[in-house]
């Protein structure tokens, strides 16, 4: 049974878990640019990292961690490395010394997405009921960390981008990783899996298993959608505080934490959205809306227009809860119980892995081509993203058939 004392350690982890990460991985784009004066391909290849840490991680989350360490002791030695590498990386003068370590972090912190869920769902009866009221602390943090960099140190302002105050922003998350390492020791022990689990094979901890649900001719457009449009995501996570701070918004990472207010309230709706609209129309809006916020991109500006940007920034919710957590929905459903966790991750690898890596890999080309002097021509910049986006959309529409999902849907 998940008492209140226990919920409240499992907040604190994932609460710093997600400022640890949303510290840095946010405005990594503009401190790269200004502070280390990289190019759009080198902040893709820094972005990147974060793919080769997701294809990575089933190896040490699956073939370590399930076999042979307990989870919460694993996750404190990660980040206490980590925390050291983040000094490492706000040191670091060029390019060239500052990738060696963002590459060893990410491939450490990756496989800690799945270790703090570990640690949090062997705590709980019913984690369908009891998981989502503790993974919102990862949102919360993610949102406390931005508001902190732009309100109260003002490190993405004007002024502080000139003296290139974002390499205190790796410092800070240096701070929370060690704490957060120190305090994953405290956690209830979560010791290796049964012997069933560890009989697992390479193949099925990464996924390979659900390989033959690709046979279904739905599942297969969902599955290389799924793929197509992580590639004008990655142009958000990577170019968007860039963007903000190019056009002199006022406290741009703190307006960026917007998106994961509107995560917060549209993961609400999102079964009310299923069970009234279905599947298919809502991964169609989830696409749409990628679309939709490039375009506000293009159009706002730093004056009357700085709302555009706003919403766009808003729609991050119906961007990310309605096509991502809508589609591990879907395949959760499709997969069956013996290969639900095979269906995750293979979905987890093919998008945040092979997706991801090039979508980063386009969004440095695409930024490198737009380059001009003083800046980039951004209305360019994000119009190729929206017209990829409603391209996906429009092969989806006419090729994905709607699917009544029966008991499971209803029960989302």
């Amino acid at each position: 049974m998940l008492t209140n004392s226990m919920k409240l350690r499992l907040n604190a982890m994932m609460f710093l878990e997600f400022f640890t990460w949303g510290g840095w991985f946010v405005t990594m784009g503009t401190f790269l640019a200004t502070n280390l004066h990289a190019t759009g391909e080198q902040s893709g290849i820094a972005y990147s990292t974060q793919a080769w840490g997701a294809i990575i991680a089933p190896f040490i989350a699956g073939l370590i961690a399930d076999r042979y360490f307990h989870a919460e002791r694993l996750l404190g030695v990660i980040h206490i490395i980590g925390g050291a590498l983040m000094l490492m990386l706000a040191r670091a003068q060029d390019f060239a010394h500052f990738y060696p370590y963002l590459l060893a972090y990410m491939i450490l912190f990756m496989p800690t997405l799945a270790l703090v869920n570990a640690v949090s769902f062997r705590q709980m009866d019913v984690p369908a009921r009891d998981f989502p009221k503790v993974r919102v602390w990862g949102t919360i943090g993610w949102i406390v960390v931005g508001l902190a960099i732009s309100y109260v140190f003002h490190w993405d302002s004007a002024a502080s981008l000139a003296h290139g105050a974002l390499h205190n922003t790796f410092t800070l998350c240096a701070a929370s990783s060690f704490l957060l390492g120190v305090y994953s020791f405290t956690l209830p022990r979560t010791p290796p899996l049964g012997v069933t689990q560890q009989r697992r094979s390479l193949g099925s901890l990464l996924g390979f298993d659900a390989l033959e649900m690709l046979r279904e001719r739905n599942f297969a457009i969902f599955f290389f959608a799924s793929i197509l449009i992580c590639i004008p995501l990655a142009f958000y996570y990577q170019d968007a505080n860039q963007f903000l701070t190019e056009l002199h918004i006022a406290h741009a990472t703190g307006k960026q934490t917007l998106g994961q207010a509107s995560e917060f309230c549209f993961m609400l709706l999102l079964p009310l959205f299923l069970k009234r609209y279905g599947m298919k129309t809502t991964l169609l809006v989830g696409m749409v809306a990628w679309a939709v916020r490039y375009a506000l991109f293009s159009l706002g500006d730093a004056a009357q227009l700085e709302w555009l940007l706003l919403v766009g920034l808003a729609l991050h919710g119906p961007c990310y809860d309605f096509f991502f957590v809508s589609g591990q929905i879907y395949t959760d459903t499709r997969a069956g119980q013996e290969r639900q966790a095979a269906a995750q991750g293979l979905i987890t690898l093919a998008t945040y892995g092979v997706g991801m890596l090039i979508g980063f890999s386009a969004a440095g080309f695409v930024t490198d081509r737009y380059s001009m002097a003083g800046g980039h021509d951004w209305v360019m910049v994000w119009a190729l993203p929206a017209a990829f986006a409603l391209f996906v959309a429009a092969i989806f529409v006419v090729s994905f058939r709607n699917e009544r999902l029966g008991h499971a849907l209803a029960q989302s």
